[in-house]
C-alpha cells in the first residue's frame, strides 16, 4: 500500500490497524498516529500487544526497511490473520511523502 492510499485510508470509517513492529526507540523518534506499537521481539514471544481479537481486521505492517514487518506478517498469518498488508517502501517512504507522524 502507498502512503498516501494509507492516510487516506486512515481517514475513512473503517481504518485498517497500523502495526509498528520497529524498536522502541525508533517508535519513539516518529510514528504514524494512531499505530500500535509492537515491536517485533513481542511477536516471536507470542505477545499479544493489542492486536484485535478479530483475524479478519486489515493490519499494515510497517518497520523501518521492511524485513522484519515481512517476518511479522508470516507471523501474524499463522496467528490467523487474513488481510496482512505493507506499506511500500517502510516509514522511509512515509517521511519522503511527508505525511504527519507523531512523537512519543
Amino acid at each position: 500500500m502507498q502512503p498516501k492510499e494509507l492516510q487516506k485510508q486512515l481517514k475513512s470509517k473503517t481504518p485498517p490497524l497500523v502495526v509498528d513492529v520497529r524498536s522502541g526507540m525508533e517508535y519513539r523518534r516518529g510514528h504514524i498516529t494512531g499505530a500500535l506499537h509492537l515491536p517485533l521481539w513481542k511477536l516471536m514471544f507470542r505477545l499479544n500487544g493489542g492486536l484485535p481479537r478479530d483475524t479478519g481486521t486489515p493490519l499494515v505492517v510497517v518497520c523501518e526497511s521492511g524485513s522484519r514487518s515481512q517476518l511479522a506478517a508470516e507471523m501474524l498469518r499463522r496467528r490467523g490473520y487474513r488481510a496482512i498488508h505493507y506499506l511500500d517502501g517502510d516509514m522511509a517512504a512515509w517521511r519522503r511523502a511527508n505525511l504527519p507522524q507523531q512523537k512519543a
